[in-house]
């Protein structure tokens, strides 16, 4: 059973609009949470540090970094200062290191999606996994540069004034379904 009434991320960090941050709604950060905990082992979460301060399985969110402009965590061990104009801008160690990538950029241009394409191809170990958001008009251009494919979930993003669809690489298990959120 989701527990999606709060979220601690949500409810105790504000989003930066100089930054383009846009938090997911509790209920999508758990359904997507529960996504990742179901098909990862060690994630790469560019963009995305909602999800990565929601995890539930300490042992994943041990393995898995969270790579951020934003240096109000910095603090953090698993935070990766990274800026996706430098896409390859992170440890060689980590290049081919993660089984699963999640991505949700702060623009949605098809530069800006050339340089998260390139990092996440560094960034995933062969047959690794893909989770982004972005408009659904971007469906074709991500087929072409990561092979993924439209899910029914979509994700509710509260402050954001259009509406987001998630994408994959493989068959999903909790987005292949209509948020509820959203009706």
């Amino acid at each position: 059973m989701l527990s999606d009434k709060k979220n601690r991320f949500v409810a105790g960090t504000v989003e930066k609009r100089d930054l383009n941050q846009y938090w997911y709604s509790p209920h999508t950060i758990a359904v997507m949470v529960q996504e990742i905990e179901e098909h990862a082992t060690k994630v790469a979460f560019l963009s995305t540090p909602s999800l990565w301060f929601s995890l539930k399985e300490s042992e994943l969110k041990q393995r898995s970094f969270f790579f951020d402009v934003d240096m109000q965590w910095a603090w953090c061990p698993n935070f990766v200062k990274w800026d996706y104009n430098e896409p390859e801008g992170f440890d060689k160690s980590m290049h081919h290191a993660f089984d699963c990538v999640v991505i949700d950029p702060p623009f949605i241009t098809p530069q800006v999606w050339a340089k998260y394409a390139q990092a996440a191809l560094l960034l995933l170990s062969e047959g690794g996994k893909i989770i982004l958001s972005t408009i659904e008009e971007n469906a074709e251009m991500l087929k072409g540069l990561l092979e993924v494919k439209p899910q029914l979930f979509a994700p509710s993003i509260p402050h954001l004034v259009y509406q987001y669809a998630l994408f994959t690489n493989y068959p999903s298990t909790y987005l292949s379904s209509l948020n509820p959120e959203l009706f």
